[in-house]
């Protein structure tokens, strides 16, 4: 619980910061990268290396790896350094966020899993409700960096608590290291990671360059060769996938899947956006975008809490699923149509709420034999939802911008301010008042285009939740 604190706290730090950290960097059209090379490496954990070195040598192992890539991001030179030291956490983060899920699975009863999963999400929330406000008054005073530094004696205390607080019955261990490190899908994460990074590579050039780049044509060829050789290996190759075929091919689990990587991408979609408005349009500080995320934290751990207790008195999940999609879809509907975070608190209780269900129709569907490789494989969809959309998100952010700037200012050195204001919030109040207006005009427009983009996929997840079925969930 205490290693899900603080990967919680570690995403609303960078939600509430990474305007600064562009700014300071003059690199904000790039700063999608901050979240993104954290999401992309966490595509990368094998779902069943706690299967094969046993679960609490694996925390551990990914929470040293986390601490190791934060304390890097608050040593970062510049933004390529940071955005390396971010994939390292992501290693780590991945891992830990992962093998938390599975170790609960293992010991609480499939009736009870949905209340433990509310109360995780509980832990889950308070580390979000922590990182919002910090990381917003550590970029207002001392600096974003120590944002990053001071989680690293958060994970020494807790890898101290794993390492003596964490008992579980012996495993029977008859393969050497050897044999073990055969099992290991190298392959097959190499491939995906190579595919979802030149697909990134190719939606950044694009949005920054221009889409007929021979550069950006090449990255989604490479993409997609990448991502059908992934394919190849996780049907013919792989003895133990990352993806097993006999997983994502039910029908019912690729339903809650997608409808996790849709639900996913709008929400980071909206934590990236919003904020990002809230402070080129509305002039909020780091530490007023920290605040203003807390409603969305803590209704999300209400909402998780709240489904799972209903999951726990009733045996069933499907029509609660349905409920919390639409509920989520109307309050991205009415976040999009002002322009801001009026609506965080009913899409936020919605958002925990149908990551709950999913998880217990997921595991229900996937049967206790197959729940780790089935828990692991959502979150590798969650990952891939955050990582793909978020970058066609802030893509479609800053390609809309351009236009908009384009079309609207005039004179000698429209380029240059264009360049400038994309690259850095502070610059747009060096612009003379007439400018300065229309320069944020332009980014509240481009950025309700791509809240408009978030609530499309909360409309999908609602098809995809359709299409779940029901089982009985056992006492």
């Amino acid at each position: 619980m205490l290693g899900i604190f603080l990967m919680a706290m570690d995403g609303t730090i960078v939600a509430s910061t990474y305007a600064a950290i562009g700014s300071e960097f003059h690199r904000l059209e790039n700063t999608s990268w901050i979240a993104t090379g954290y999401m992309l490496t966490m595509t990368s954990f094998h779902p069943q290396l706690s299967d094969i070195f046993g679960r609490k040598a694996c925390l551990m192992c990914a929470m040293s790896i986390f601490a190791l890539g934060t304390l890097l991001c608050g040593l970062a030179p510049d933004m390529n350094g940071l955005v390396v030291a971010r994939a390292i956490a992501g290693i780590g983060g991945g891992g830990a966020g992962t093998v938390s899920v599975i170790l609960v699975s293992d010991i609480v009863p499939l009736r009870d899993r949905g209340t433990w999963q509310g109360i995780a999400n509980i832990v889950f929330a308070s580390g979000q409700a922590v990182g919002a406000p910090v990381g917003g008054v550590f970029a207002d005073t001392i600096g974003w960096r120590w944002a990053f530094i001071m989680q690293v004696p958060i994970a020494a205390l807790a890898l101290v608590a794993v390492g003596f607080g964490l008992k579980l019955p012996p495993r029977e261990d008859r393969e050497d290291f050897k044999a073990k490190l055969k099992r290991i899908d190298f392959a097959g994460a190499f491939t995906l990671v190579v595919a979802v990074f030149s697909l990134l590579l190719a939606f950044d050039r694009g949005g920054n360059v221009a889409w007929s780049d021979h550069f950006t044509i090449a990255t989604f060829a490479v993409a997609v060769v990448m991502f059908i050789a992934f394919i190849i290996i996780e049907l013919r190759v792989a003895s133990e996938p990352i993806a097993p075929a006999h997983i994502v091919g039910n029908s019912t689990l690729i339903a809650a899947y997608m409808a996790n990587f849709l639900m996913i991408g709008a929400n980071m979609t909206m934590l990236f956006t919003v904020p990002l408005y809230l402070q080129a349009v509305r002039r909020f500080t780091p530490s007023q975008v920290g605040v203003t995320l807390l409603s969305n934290v803590i209704a999300g751990a209400v909402g998780s809490v709240a489904a799972g207790l209903v999951m726990k008195a009733t045996g069933k999940y499907y029509l609660l699923t349905i409920l919390v999609y639409f509920l989520s879809f109307v309050g991205n509907v009415i976040i999009a149509g002002v322009t801001g975070p009026m609506a965080f608190t009913l899409a936020g209780l919605c958002t925990g709420g149908s990551l709950t269900t999913t998880l217990i129709a997921i595991i229900a569907n996937a049967g206790q034999q197959n729940q780790a490789v089935a828990t692991a494989v959502s979150y590798l969809f969650r990952s891939l939802g955050g990582v793909v959309i978020l970058s066609a998100s802030m893509t479609l952010t800053q390609e809309t911008l351009r236009q908009h700037l384009r079309s609207r200012l005039t004179g000698a050195d429209v380029e240059e301010i264009i360049k400038r204001v994309r690259e850095s919030l502070s610059y747009i109040d060096e612009l003379r008042p007439e400018v300065r207006a229309l320069v944020r005009s332009s980014y509240q427009d481009a950025a309700q285009k791509t809240l408009w983009f978030a609530v499309s996929l909360s409309a999908l997840t609602i098809v995809c939740a359709l299409f779940i079925k029901e089982k009985p969930l056992p006492r």
